[in-house]
């Protein structure tokens, strides 16, 4: 395969912005179909990132800006970041991870190497390795750490509490809560989200960034205008 150079103003720059009211169409399918989100916080030049779940809500009562909610619990690392310094960036991306087949078994063990599949397990894997979408979204926002017991906390509280609903089996809905403790049953939704000691979170997004395997780079930023309430594009 032939080596792909990113563009370097277009990757290092960032001259070439457009302004848009909501997120690109792109962006959006994006965060309706990955599973997690990363988000990174920084203090003292100690950069820190945590799996996340999440709901996207492209308009509220309380944001004409598309926001990001999540919950944190308030004695961890991230929280503590985001009460010193709001400013964070989230990674999202709907490729799936899997890692592919290395020539040989790698001693700290990966993946097996061919000869160790099945023609079954090749199709599998050939699936898994597909990638669902072509690029993959920086957002760079504000972290805001809502007031207990606010009206804006119950409202997204609930939307984030809706957006995480899990059948009988477990298995996650729409987007599944990422894993640290999580119970069978439920996900660990309950302790996750709904426990009282947690805390919502609501990132407004600023500026967006995409960039595909082709080495391909484009940047948005959103201008906030009055938009009709919506949550996860519908």
């Amino acid at each position: 395969m032939d080596h792909v150079t990113l563009n370097h103003e277009a990757s290092a720059g960032d001259t070439h912005k457009q302004v848009v009211t909501t997120l690109p169409t792109e962006v959006v399918q994006c965060l309706e179909n990955a599973r997690f989100l990363h988000l990174a916080t920084c203090v003292d030049n100690q950069p820190h990132v945590s799996l996340m779940n999440y709901t996207y809500i492209p308009s509220s009562q309380y944001s004409s800006r598309p926001v990001i909610v999540m919950t944190s619990n308030p004695t961890s690392k991230k929280t503590n970041n985001m009460i010193e310094n709001p400013n964070v960036s989230l990674l999202a991306h709907d490729w799936v991870s899997h890692r592919p087949p290395t020539q040989g078994r790698r001693p700290s063990g990966g993946s097996p190497s061919p000869e160790f599949r099945s023609s079954l397990a090749s199709l599998l894997v050939n699936l898994n390795t597909s990638a669902v979408s072509s690029i993959s979204a920086t957002m760079n926002g504000t972290a805001q750490i809502l007031d207990r017991g606010s009206e804006e906390e119950k409202y997204y509280r609930e939307e984030h509490l809706e957006n995480n609903t899990f059948d009988s089996e477990g298995n996650a809905g729409f987007n599944s809560l990422a894993s640290g403790g999580a119970q069978p049953g439920d996900g660990g939704r309950e302790h996750f989200v709904a426990g009282e000691e947690v805390r919502v979170i609501v990132v407004h997004i600023k500026d967006i960034r995409t960039s595909d395997w082709k080495g391909g780079v484009k940047d948005w930023v959103i201008e906030t205008e009055g938009a009709a309430p919506q949550v996860n594009g519908v």
